[in-house]
């Protein structure tokens, strides 16, 4: 791996693992809520212990002077949830934009099985190669998503993150499988880290409990959006999930520590 891609891969995360928030959902869903005062949420979380934020190119300036020296990657690609397929991701910006504004490494959405499958593929490619040539690490958010596919099957997931390193990701994200069982062959499927996607937000114990038996399944950690942005209290939600994923901090005692209520 070249010295500026390791060396921004660093950046992002702490001993291999990662804890970054996504806020790029402004595109898709608009000002939804936590993402109006981005400048405060990305405080919070970052001083929650989030290694790093990402969001799309215009926000670039309301999220450098907010971060705490968190890492910052830039999305390139998005599509909107009222647009005729929100499946139709596409590109946003370059990589040298991105790095025009001071990110630490892009990302790039992929929907593995859908009708845009070869564009995305085509673009990933060319995303990679961009970026490497000038020393940046590339994310990729590499799902199963597609007409009859089981977005959280095993074997779809598998094939997504090895199509992602086959097309020169340096780090994946793709949705949990459900269980550690499952998992274990989708992080089998590629020598590069695999982190989750939070969805739909859950309660703060399924949550925790998804994050460490995802990590003990040989993942790398997590880039949940709603569930941390949109959490009534970004800052302890954050440092909950960070405890997990860096210090295998026990779910129970996570929750207690930042004091986060349990469900009944």
């Amino acid at each position: 791996m070249a010295t500026g891609i390791e060396a921004r891969l660093q950046r992002l995360g702490r001993d291999g693992k990662y804890v970054t928030v996504p806020m790029d959902h402004g595109i898709t869903m608009g000002a939804v809520a936590g993402l109006k005062d981005i400048e405060g949420t990305i405080d919070a979380v970052t001083k929650g212990g989030a290694d790093a934020v990402l969001t799309q190119k215009g926000i670039a300036e309301r999220v450098i002077p907010n971060r705490n020296g968190a890492g910052y990657i830039i999305h390139l690609n998005g599509s909107t949830e009222i647009g005729p397929d929100e499946a139709d991701k596409r590109q946003t910006a370059t990589v040298e934009e991105a790095v025009r504004l001071g990110a630490d490494a892009v990302s790039f959405h992929i929907n593995v099985g859908s009708d845009y499958e070869p564009d995305q593929i085509a673009a990933l490619g060319e995303v990679t190669e961009a970026a490497h040539r000038l020393g940046i690490p590339v994310l990729a958010m590499a799902y199963a998503r597609g007409p009859g596919i089981d977005e959280h099957d095993a074997e779809n997931l598998g094939h997504a993150v090895r199509l992602a390193e086959e097309l020169g990701a340096d780090l994946i994200k793709t949705a949990y499988s459900g269980d550690p069982e499952t998992f274990e062959h989708v992080t089998e499927s590629t020598k590069k880290p695999v982190i989750i996607a939070g969805g739909s937000p859950s309660s703060d114990k399924k949550t925790l409990e998804t994050v460490r038996d995802s990590v003990a399944s040989g993942g790398a950690g997590v880039s949940m959006g709603r569930t941390i942005f949109q959490h009534e209290d970004p800052y302890a939600i954050s440092s909950a999930v960070a405890a997990v994923v860096h210090d295998g901090m026990e779910v129970e005692v996570a929750m207690d520590r930042f004091d986060l209520p349990v469900e009944p």
